[in-house]
């Protein structure tokens, strides 16, 4: 068991590092991330670079559950952090995150 103050330290660190943010003001919950979403957007957009996907449209389902992503690291992301990782990719001009009739989607450039 660590003291209450080296939990707060580790806490620290790994939210300076990007791997953690604050769920709440009093910082009483907390969401800790394998990776950030921007190194998510790289492996994505590798694998869109990879497979010549560039001017290709998916939809949130396709990326995270399609059999064309299966044996890919980001195969199985938790929605919203798939989100997050295509508006990291939006905010680079490599991506732009589009609305479908059945839900949401990504067109790559």
């Amino acid at each position: 068991q660590l003291p209450l103050e080296s939990i707060q330290v580790v806490l620290e660190e790994l939210r300076k590092n990007g791997n953690l943010e604050w769920l709440d003001k009093n910082k009483t919950s907390f969401l800790i991330m394998w990776r950030r979403p921007e190194e998510w957007g790289k492996l994505i957009y590798q694998w869109v670079l990879k497979n010549g996907l560039t001017n290709s449209v998916f939809t949130l389902y396709e990326l995270a559950s399609g059999d064309d992503t299966e044996d890919e690291e980001f195969h199985g992301l938790d929605e919203a952090m798939l989100l997050r990782a295509l508006q990291a990719l939006q905010q680079e001009h490599k991506a732009e995150i589009i609305t479908l009739d059945d839900g949401r989607g990504v067109k790559f450039f």
